[in-house]
């Protein structure tokens, strides 16, 4: 009888290292580190910086990273309307289709802002909603030995960490974090492969906020 194979992060200790709000300049720089340590990622981007930067987010699927969808200009969607809801989504899943040849098949909203409402949304768009296991705050830090440090401390088997390529510091940081993760024989991976054959369903959340 034929046994289905070993999802890849159960033989394998996972993480999942995902950056939003690019593609930005600094962007290359991190997919240049990336390369270098054999690591794929998940990119949450903006609609309006897809439009603007074509080429990168083709980089970025073409080097086997996944992206998502992270709205057109990063609002707090508990405070739109169902229809602006919409508008942001379905133009950020329209443009990234144009640009790389496939719509998103996740979102993730911006600042983790979600509800029942927005959750409705996405279950009328089919998009399950990506949250994380921890925060490093990059954005507020700015400062690669901070950024590093928070990094590999939130790290975990399966754990889904939320980094920025928009801050810089965070992509000066990484090179140091992918090597001491390696160290700890972590394997980078996307959001799907993390999931081990598992689908969401349009507006699930994962991974489920901790009480």
């Amino acid at each position: 009888m034929y046994a289905a194979p070993t999802p890849y992060c159960a033989r394998y200790k996972c993480i999942a290292l995902t950056f939003d709000d690019g593609p930005w300049p600094y962007t290359p720089a991190l997919l240049d580190t990336l390369k270098k340590h054999k690591a794929k990622a998940t990119f949450f981007l903006l609609g309006r910086k897809v439009e603007s930067r074509g080429e990168l987010t083709q980089r970025i699927v073409a080097e086997g990273h996944e992206i998502g969808n992270h709205t057109w200009n990063h609002p707090d969607l508990t405070t739109l309307s169902n229809e602006e809801i919409l508008d942001e989504m379905t133009r950020t899943s329209d443009v990234i289709d144009r640009t790389v040849g496939r719509a998103p098949t996740m979102m993730r909203p911006p600042n983790g802002a979600t509800n029942a409402r927005v959750g409705e949304v996405m279950i009328e768009l089919g998009l399950p909603q990506i949250l994380w296991t921890g925060s490093t705050l990059d954005w507020q830090a700015r400062d690669v030995n901070v950024i590093a440090k928070r990094t590999l401390k939130l790290a975990k088997r399966n754990g889904v960490i939320l980094l920025h390529d928009i801050v810089p510091e965070t992509v000066k940081a990484m090179p140091a974090v992918l090597k001491a993760l390696e160290k700890q024989n972590y394997r980078f991976v996307t959001v799907t492969t993390l999931l081990q054959g598992r689908e969401l369903q349009g507006g699930e959340i994962y991974p489920r906020p901790s009480k």
